[in-house]
């Protein structure tokens, strides 16, 4: 028995603790945000946020999952998209979408890390997150965006 908190709920599963946090995500718990992609962590395509962080969840077992775990599902509050979610629809980032959850999560990541990264900043940042619809200049763009946003919530502006 494993006991997560995820989405800031608490849940116990009873998997094997070799299991990937991905396919418990998915199969034990029901959620759609993280997908599959190349199973080897490089695509970002799994990615949630433990504590914050951007991980993969394809290649961390879940008895190694620890903190607060947050997926995509878990950005909205009370009805309200997170600023990153808003930007990525203002912006129309997605193509096919496939990619999304990494892209947002990694952003959210940066974000809450450096509120007003520059240009260079967030192609580093966004780095391990792969699109194979190139919406790169999309991607960066929203970014931005959400930086902005962010810091108009918080009372303040940011220098571009």
């Amino acid at each position: 028995m494993i006991t997560l908190r995820v989405n800031g709920e608490t849940h116990t599963v009873d998997v094997d603790p070799s299991t990937t946090l991905l396919y418990v995500l998915r199969n034990d718990l029901g959620l759609r945000g993280p997908r599959f992609g190349c199973g080897l962590g490089q695509c970002g395509t799994c990615t949630v946020l433990m504590d914050g962080r951007a991980v993969r969840s394809c290649m961390r077992p879940v008895s190694r999952a620890t903190g607060e775990i947050t997926t995509l599902e878990g950005l909205s509050a009370a009805g309200e998209l997170d600023p990153v979610q808003q930007a990525w629809i203002d912006e129309q980032v997605p193509q096919c979408g496939y990619c999304q959850n990494g892209q947002i999560l990694t952003a959210k990541a940066l974000l809450d890390r450096n509120p007003t990264p520059s240009d260079e900043e967030i192609r580093q940042g966004m780095n391990g997150a792969l699109c194979r619809c190139m919406t790169y200049y999309r991607i960066q763009s929203a970014v931005k965006r959400a930086s902005e946003a962010m810091a108009a919530e918080a009372g303040g502006e940011v220098d571009r």
